[in-house]
């Protein structure tokens, strides 16, 4: 496995994966700009190092696990469910039933422990082969990116953040964006949900000072670690490690009592004030919306220590499909196995990138038993960051959930909406933009399994009439005030004798006087559409825009 970053950008080069830009770009727009083009590239383009940074003495890197081949080669295989395979042989071991199944536990046991994380015994680790203390901290050095047009400011945003329980002594490693306010302090923004604010509570709670220590670019693995939803009290690198198959060597910190990996191309050490908050944001995020402007705790850098020559390592997040992307894929299928050991039943999911990463989720299982779909829900909006799921769809073990198009002709051939659909309210993501509250909204579950006898049957209905004989655009622009633009969704299925469900897509311009039940209320009343009982609405926000999680449901008795 890969040393280090420079390690990894060689192995790109070899491979073919790594483009360099070697005339000068601003930080400012013009990287994001390169690097959001490439994203959207066939299969994720490729990845980027560029040589010259107006303004830094530093290259820097971009898209570097951006496609599917990348990702993989990051994270050491040729296919994302090897990995969950690896996973799966150590949650399967079974309590011994005799002294021959015990001794043949030991050596997987034994291979276990190597993948702790461990201290470098170098004299002086690469991570701090340049240091700056006290009144040489600059944070302008660096090349951080001023991602969109309407962001704050920069903002570093590929950073492994380590912070340490106040109470067990356990480490903790998230990834959370950092604006940069001025050369010596930046915002912290961990979501209340987030592993860093409930530790940074417990500092809180005593009116401690909170040391935080944050390493940017490293060896892919321990960059994916600190992305990856681990329960609390379990240290990322030693899933990095696991991924690593060799431990990550960690080194101790100038200035506060914290461990970075030594191989990191830069180290920011610091604290952060318990009582100390200040506006941050907004920024354009992977929701394609600027996330809104709140107060945030207050990074301040006590130490900036680096390699000889580093490259500063940053991604772009954005509307899918983007850098990110390809993480959560990783994260979607290390994670399965995780989940089936709480909820057996389930036999594969897929998070599609429509989603963007938790709001929506298909899932096949097993049926057993009357409700069992019902059960499946409620216990993923009970699990960690699944909580934060906007759509749960389930479907039977037969259907494939990564089969986008088997699971809409599921959709359309057999929902019933009067029976099929579970509404419910909870927990959301501080990202979501579609609820009026924050942190709190409503969530949907779909029941696209077969029906058992205990369970009330479907009201199926005569097939829906076929698609009109006139343009729909026309009409809906013409007499919905604000619509944009619409589509009728999946019309080759709906032209089957056995569909059920007709699906017409809408963009609008939302107003505060003019919201998603004025628009409902208009579609209903609308005789040319009598033929759609499903209507889902987009809201067009211009640069930034995406469809909405809200579904108007229509023909209801």
């Amino acid at each position: 496995m890969y040393k280090n970053l420079k390690n990894f950008l060689d192995n790109l080069d070899k491979a073919g994966e790594l483009k360099y830009i070697q005339h000068e770009v601003s930080p400012l727009l013009e990287i994001s700009k390169i690097t959001d083009q490439e994203s959207k590239s066939p299969y994720g383009g490729k990845a980027l190092l560029f040589e010259q940074v107006e303004g830094s003495s530093f290259p820097v890197a971009t898209n570097i696990f951006g496609s599917s081949r990348r990702i993989c080669m990051a994270l050491g295989v040729d296919h994302l469910d090897r990995l969950s395979e690896r996973i799966k042989k150590y949650i399967d071991i079974n309590p011994p039933k005799s002294l021959k199944e015990a001794l043949n536990i030991i050596p997987m046991a034994i291979s276990f422990t190597k993948f702790f994380p461990r201290s470098c015994r170098s004299k002086i680790p690469p991570c701090q082969e340049i240091v700056y203390k006290n009144n040489e901290v600059d944070l302008s050095k660096l090349p951080v990116l001023y991602c969109w047009p309407k962001d704050a400011g920069p903002f570093i945003t590929l950073p492994m953040v380590f912070t340490k329980s106040l109470v067990t002594g356990k480490r903790n490693v998230g990834m959370y964006r950092m604006q940069i306010f001025d050369k010596t302090s930046t915002g912290m923004h961990w979501h209340i949900h987030k592993d860093g604010s409930h530790y940074f509570n417990e500092y809180r709670s005593t009116g401690k000072r909170m040391p935080v220590a944050v390493a940017i670019g490293a060896d892919p693995a321990s960059i994916y670690a600190a992305t990856a939803p681990m329960p609390r009290g379990v240290d990322e690198m030693l899933l990095a490690g696991f991924i690593r198959q060799k431990p990550v060597l960690m080194t101790k910190c100038l200035t506060i009592d914290m461990e970075v990996p030594s191989e990191a191309e830069f180290v920011l050490e610091g604290y952060v004030d318990p009582d100390e908050l200040r506006m941050e944001g907004p920024f354009g995020d992977h929701t394609g919306y600027y996330s809104l402007a709140d107060y945030y705790p207050v990074f301040h850098v006590t130490a900036i220590t680096h390699r000889k020559n580093p490259i500063y390592n940053a991604t772009l997040v954005g509307r899918p499909p983007m850098e990110d992307c390809y993480l959560a894929k990783a994260t979607e299928r290390i994670f399965l196995p995780m989940l089936q050991t709480v909820m057996p039943e389930i036999c594969d999911y897929w998070f599609p990138w429509e989603g963007v990463f938790h709001n929506i989720v298909i899932i096949s299982i097993d049926k057993e038993y009357s409700g069992h779909a019902q059960k499946v829900m409620s216990g993923l909006w009970g699990q960690g960051q699944m909580s934060f799921c906007k759509a749960i769809v389930v479907v039977d073990k037969n259907i494939n959930p990564q089969n986008a198009d088997r699971v809409i002709e599921e959709l359309v051939t057999r929902l019933d909406i009067t029976s099929d659909i579970t509404m419910t309210k909870g927990i959301l993501d501080v990202l979501d933009h579609s609820s009026s509250l924050p942190n709190f909204g409503n969530k949907t579950g779909i029941d696209l399994t077969i029906r058992f006898k205990d369970e009330p049957p479907r009201k199926y209905k005569k097939p829906l009439k076929k698609t009109p004989g006139v343009d729909l655009s026309s009409i809906i622009i013409n007499r919905l005030p604000g619509s944009v633009k619409c589509r009728h969704l999946f019309h080759n299925i709906s032209e089957r004798e056995n569909c059920l469900n007709n699906i017409l897509a809408i963009s609008v311009e939302k107003t505060e006087q003019r919201g998603g039940k004025d628009f409902a209320l208009m579609l209903f009343r609308m005789d040319e559409l009598d033929l759609f009982n499903i209507f889902q609405r987009s809201i067009d926000l211009g640069g930034f825009s995406q469809v909405s999680s809200c579904f108007f449901l229509a023909n209801l008795p």
